[in-house]
């Protein structure tokens, strides 16, 4: 066999099969290497730790924050679910307070108007409640929703609160108007207790925004009447019975011809809350002259 001799100018080519026994030969004494020694395995091992270890605590890492997250999400979805449900139980529990505390308001007020019925239990009368009012913050007019058809009549005294509210001025088969003794054109005979001097009480829609109306001609030489003193309806008055309860002096002063004072008084109803009132069905007997005069 002649030996292969390289011209001058061309490449030296190893032919592809001695190419193929190199490779062999090489990947022979690897393996022999890698089994029997541990040549490869400290590159190998350092190529790990710095390349696929740092990977794989990133991949962990990231594994711990989502599954973290995720149960994060499902406690917020639990925690939103158990929110609307408080929310609905506060709604419930709200509506339920607001309800037993208008059936308590109406309960105190029932009370009160049964307490002012067995105050006065001398008269008989019946319960109404207050349908519509005059616009104002007062209820210095308003209607009731009982009528003729219950036995109410013009003149018929009303009551709330502690005492005396005013007086049927109209009625119709299922209601009634009333008049208090705030409106600027109601005046009452009163009578101050215990000494029994009478003055007249006269209703002011500027005056009961401060919780006070006038009364005057109040005949009181002796100076018996003081601040607090009670005032009652007078015996006297021609549309009011006798001795309901009006209110209290709240302040007194003579007038310019020193016989007679004036002044204000506080009255024991609250004209600015009224819903239920007590109609006294008896009224006040009416005299005429002509027997007044035999």
């Amino acid at each position: 066999m002649s030996p292969v001799i390289k011209k001058k100018g061309e490449r030296f080519t190893l032919p592809s099969k001695y190419l193929l026994f190199v490779f062999t030969v090489i990947c022979c004494v690897a393996m022999l290497l890698s089994f029997g020694t541990d040549v490869f395995n400290i590159p190998l091992n350092t190529a790990v730790g710095y390349l696929i270890v740092p990977f794989q605590e990133g991949i962990s890492k990231t594994g711990s924050w989502l599954s973290d997250r995720s149960e994060e999400l499902v406690q917020i979805r639990q925690l939103i679910e158990e929110n609307e449900a408080l929310k609905g139980q506060v709604a419930d529990l709200t509506a339920q307070n607001t309800v037993l505390q208008q059936e308590r308001y109406e309960l105190t007020r029932l009370r009160e108007l049964l307490d002012l019925k067995e105050k006065y239990n001398q008269y008989d009368s019946v319960g109404a409640r207050i349908i519509s009012r005059d616009s104002g913050n007062w209820y210095s007019n308003f209607i009731v929703d009982k009528g003729y058809e219950d036995g109410i009549a013009v003149d018929m005294n009303v009551m709330a609160g502690g005492g005396l509210a005013g007086r049927v001025t109209s009625v119709g088969p299922n209601w009634a108007k009333v008049t208090t003794i705030i409106s600027d054109d109601s005046n009452v005979s009163g009578a101050v207790m215990p000494s029994g001097n009478t003055l007249i009480v006269s209703g002011d829609l500027q005056l009961i925004r401060d919780g006070v109306i006038r009364f005057s001609q109040l005949l009181d030489e002796e100076g018996q009447v003081e601040v607090g003193s009670k005032v009652v309806t007078s015996s006297i008055s021609d549309k009011f019975l006798s001795d309901i309860l009006i209110g209290y002096i709240d302040s007194i002063t003579l007038d310019a011809n020193n016989l007679t004072k004036s002044g204000q008084i506080t009255p024991v109803v609250d004209f600015g809350h009224l819903e239920e009132v007590l109609i006294i069905t008896q009224r006040k007997p009416q005299i005429r002259e002509d027997e007044a005069l035999e």
